[in-house]
């Protein structure tokens, strides 16, 4: 079967100019198919379309005030402490990204043009793999904090200020814009003379040729070093690790009896690492499909990586907006919550807050646990 019609259509309905890669790079960029080999998929790319220009709306709504939300009270009317520091940067990396949805929903209402430039394409597809990097980098930044302060607590009592969480910070964004720098370079616009549309999309062979041999190799080679290194560096590296630190925090945390008073900031954490498995993890499932699903030479590989990669790029961009809410209703007596300033709610739910160790444990080891539980 000739899959050639069906890798240009994917290079066009795949939309998403900030997070996916177009399915195949093996074609020129052209306007998008109303039929191919796989029969008529005109109204599956209307649906797709339109339903990501719904996510995308929401998206930048909710994030835009929400995230701007936590960054004015972590950054002015909190007191600076390591915990506001992350929850400070984590909220920045969701607001850059989402302040810029606009151009993405743009370009896909316009039917897939590009009219901001080659630049600006560059740029938006570098913030949202920014936002990605720094994301999952600032929860493995907690995750370790949280296990170090756990299970060396004089450690972290003598040298756990905010002056070390703003250099730790600066180093992870540092590494964050490492590894999305590659945006820059691979991203592309082409005109297309007989529809004038522009398409914003990754050149990975920095050519246009679609015929010679060792460029395609080149493109099918990198297109796959990106997708494995954002997979095991922006998913599965961290969360092992991230999985590691909560084990070592629990069994502490239980040898020590300290469960029940260190629940509430506990769970603030684990809510967000957990959403942010679950919005993101689809995402790399379908990435690491698009590398594999050409050569399965079926129509159903193909609606199922269009369908697929659609629905979980838009699920990995609702999560640049759902860390405020769950600030503001996890927890106990959310109903009571929602009662308080909506302020005092997220104030409380990123605060550092000490905790008093149990009646039963006021012995020798009674400063020693009250130091464990504050960095808790």
């Amino acid at each position: 079967m000739d899959f050639s019609n069906v890798s240009l259509t994917l290079q066009n309905v795949t939309f998403l100019p900030t997070h996916l890669d177009n399915v195949t790079q093996t074609k020129v960029p052209g306007p998008p198919r109303q039929t191919n080999v796989c029969g008529d998929i005109s109204s599956t790319i209307k649906t797709v379309q339109t339903f990501s220009i719904v996510i995308f709306s929401v998206a930048f709504l909710l994030g835009v005030v929400g995230n701007g939300l936590v960054i004015w009270i972590t950054g002015f009317r909190m007191k600076k402490t390591v915990n506001t520091t992350w929850f400070l940067n984590l909220a920045l990396a969701d607001f850059i990204f989402t302040l810029f949805l606009p151009m993405t929903i743009v370009y896909t209402a316009l039917g897939l043009h590009w009219p901001f430039g080659n630049f600006m394409c560059k740029f938006i597809s570098s913030l949202s793999m920014l936002n990605m990097f720094a994301s999952v980098f600032f929860l493995t930044v907690i995750s370790v904090d949280r296990c170090v302060s756990v299970v060396f607590p004089v450690w972290a009592q003598n040298h756990r200020n905010p002056r070390l969480a703003t250099i730790v910070a600066v180093i992870t964004w540092t590494l964050a814009l490492i590894l999305c720098s590659p945006s820059l370079a691979f991203r592309d616009t082409f005109f297309n003379n007989r529809t004038k549309l522009t398409t914003c999309f990754n050149n990975y062979a920095f050519s246009l040729d679609s015929k010679d041999p060792y460029i395609q190799n080149v493109r099918q080679m990198r297109h796959k070093a990106m997708v494995i290194t954002r997979f095991l560096v922006g998913f599965l590296i961290p969360f092992l690790i991230i999985v590691v630190c909560y084990g070592i925090l629990i069994t502490m945390l239980k040898k020590n009896r300290l469960v029940a008073c260190s629940k509430k900031p506990l769970r603030v954490i684990i809510a967000v690492v957990v959403t942010f498995f679950l919005c993101w993890f689809p995402y790399h499932v379908f990435s690491l499909l698009e590398l594999t699903y050409h050569a399965r030479n079926n129509c159903s590989s193909f609606r199922a990586v269009l369908i697929g990669t659609s629905l979980a790029t838009s699920l990995a961009f609702i999560n640049s907006c759902v860390n405020p809410i769950l600030y503001v209703f996890i927890g106990r007596n959310a109903q009571h919550r929602i009662r308080k300033s909506v302020l005092q709610v997220i104030e409380s739910a990123l605060k550092d807050e000490p905790t008093r160790a149990s009646r039963s444990s006021r012995t020798q080891s009674k400063s020693t646990l009250e130091t464990t539980t504050r960095f808790l």
